[in-house]
């Protein structure tokens, strides 16, 4: 009963909240979707309905070098402001349960993984607060490398290892760059989709118009290729500092509300020249 709820209420609810947003920013239609939620191990905690939310959500966060001072600021403040915009507060009301796990983790290089914010459920003003507050205080932290393998592996494992209970599990990432460092993201990516998770993008391109390597690589086909997968897997590009904290709130509804893009952001695979994923490995 609860899945047939979900569906009734994500291609209702949901559709009607996301309209507004996806009207003002990118005049892309979006449709609710199906979910087969795979059965999740409690071998540490005891049931309790309390722990039961629509979604747990992993926010995986890039703070490599490429990553400046004044980006990772613009980076913060979007989260913060999305957190806590009306938009994702109603996506979160408007859900069957009403409620959301979510944390924060930034990541580097292999094994530099950094908990900004601890499991956190979201059901009002609050609680997003409170929330929001915990990223906006923290302190600022780069490191070297970009191992996107990485940050992947210790997202699935903070999302098997919660006490929660969710409809659905989505790993948020966003990054500026490839992968570089931990083996083949693609790999590490297939085997971890079997788990049952759905891993999103946020390619930052920032840099694009001022950064030739950058422009060249095309991080938005990068991140379709080798990064996201899963059900309804979707990927949006932040071209400017100025549209960074739109795209985050546009995602975050989207994964809350679990909406997809009936038309993707991103030019399919077929449509062009397939991108060699494992060439910074």
């Amino acid at each position: 009963m609860r899945l047939e709820t979900y569906k009734k209420t994500v291609s209702v609810a949901g559709a009607v909240l996301l309209a507004g947003l996806v009207s003002s920013s990118f005049s892309v239609p979006a449709l609710a979707r199906d979910f087969t939620m795979p059965g999740k191990s409690y071998f540490a905690y005891n049931y309790d309905p309390a722990n039961e939310v629509d979604v747990e959500l992993v926010l995986a966060v890039d703070i490599s070098q490429s990553m400046d001072t004044e980006e990772q600021e613009v980076q913060r403040a979007g989260y913060v402001a999305a957190l806590t915009s009306n938009e994702v507060l109603d996506a979160v009301r408007d859900g069957p349960i009403g409620r959301i796990a979510v944390t924060y983790m930034e990541w580097g290089g292999v094994d530099e993984h950094f908990m900004v914010a601890d499991w956190t459920v979201i059901q009002d003003e609050t609680s997003a607060a409170k929330f929001a507050a915990f990223v906006a205080e923290a302190p600022l932290r780069q490191v070297q490398r970009t191992s996107i393998a990485s940050a992947l592996k210790k997202s699935v494992e903070l999302v098997q290892n919660n006490q929660y209970s969710g409809l659905r599990r989505v790993i948020d990432i966003s990054g500026d760059g490839p992968n570089n460092q931990g083996g083949s993201v693609t790999k590490v990516r297939d085997q971890l989709l079997a788990s049952g998770v759905t891993i999103n993008g946020l390619p930052l391109m920032m840099k694009a118009n001022a950064n030739a390597w950058q422009a060249m690589l095309n991080l938005d086909h990068y991140y379709e290729d080798c990064v996201i997968g899963g059900p309804g897997s979707f990927a949006i590009p932040v071209r400017s500092k100025e549209g960074f904290e739109d795209a985050i709130r546009m995602k975050l509804v989207m994964e809350i509300a679990g909406l997809s893009f009936e038309q993707p952001l991103l030019h399919k695979a077929s449509a062009r020249k397939t991108v060699r994923c494992s060439m910074f490995d």
